[in-house]
């Protein structure tokens, strides 16, 4: 019995240093292994609680450190089932959605078509889907609270980055 649960006891300890990560067995570069992390969604809901859409997002400067740096950059698309685009400084409109990281407006946007240089990030590729380039001021924080896409009728949960 000693012998049983001594190798059973080394056999725990040795598989446990693994090599493999959560992405084995995937052909992935580690620029899609850091957007799949930093991928985040969340739904559009109008005021009466219906799915109007959902926004996705991810943080570049998390996944292009040496790229994308002195502001805060993300690649975000966005399904809405009514056609809406996203609030830009150079071409403000009432009428669209607009997305803010801590409670700021972005300083661009760049509207881009379905297949850009960010697409080989997600596996999500289709006319459809809006997609844009976002850039913000720096922020001093720590924490980045994408806050909700919003416009007159609807709004989404706000969506955390952490830096580090």
């Amino acid at each position: 019995m000693k012998t049983f649960l001594s190798i059973l006891t080394f056999l725990t300890i040795f598989s446990g240093c693994s090599s493999k990560d959560a992405f084995f067995g995937f052909d992935m570069d580690k620029a899609q292994k850091l957007s799949a992390s930093s991928l985040q969604s969340s739904k559009i809901v109008s005021k009466n609680a219906e799915v109007k859409g959902t926004v996705s997002v991810i943080y570049l400067n998390e996944v292009y450190p040496k790229s994308f740096n002195g502001h805060e950059y993300f690649y975000v698309f966005i399904f809405t089932k009514e056609p809406k685009k996203l609030y830009d400084p150079k071409e403000p409109s009432e009428s669209d959605m607009k997305l803010k990281l801590n409670s700021e407006l972005p300083i661009k946007v760049e509207r881009l078509a379905a297949e850009n240089r960010f697409s080989h990030l997600v596996d999500t590729k289709n006319e459809w889907n809006q997609y844009y380039l976002v850039a913000f001021n720096p922020s001093e924080s720590i924490e980045l609270l994408l806050e909700d896409i919003e416009d007159s009728n609807s709004s989404s949960e706000a969506i955390k980055y952490d830096k580090e």
